[in-house]
């Protein structure tokens, strides 16, 4: 298993099932909906994060990482790559365990800066992808 597959794993089977999904709103076209579904499907609970703080499936919503009063394990992230890495900023700031970018937010520095602080890290990957391949 290749050191990238690995950290997915332990995102997904050992961090936490406290998943805070920046970018997440009630607007069903937007791929972080269905992702946040598939995440509850299989037992985690999202946290949506938007500027807006509205409810998602059932879920209260918070405007920003700092907002929310308890801990959370992953940041899945859904925002472009100019603003992706403040997020993981944010997400060291507030003491997750991992950070996920979801597809196509690439960072380079923002990944080198949260694994220096150490956090896991993926980057350009999805976890509904990714699920089903870990059987």
């Amino acid at each position: 298993m290749d050191n990238e597959t690995e950290t997915i794993r332990r995102i997904l089977q050992e961090t936490g099932d406290t998943w805070a999904v920046v970018g997440l709103s009630t607007n069903r076209s937007r791929a972080a909906y269905g992702v946040a579904e598939v995440l509850q499907r299989f037992g985690k609970r999202i946290v949506p994060v938007h500027p807006k703080a509205e409810p998602v499936h059932g879920e209260q919503g918070y405007a920003s990482l700092a907002d929310i009063p308890f801990p959370v394990d992953v940041v899945d992230v859904f925002v472009n790559s100019e603003l992706a890495g403040g997020i993981a900023d944010e997400a060291v700031a507030v003491g997750a365990k991992a950070v996920w970018f979801q597809l196509g937010v690439v960072d380079e520095e923002a990944y080198e800066r949260t694994r220096a602080a150490g956090l896991e890290m993926v980057m350009d990957r999805c976890p509904a992808i990714e699920i089903p391949r870990l059987g």
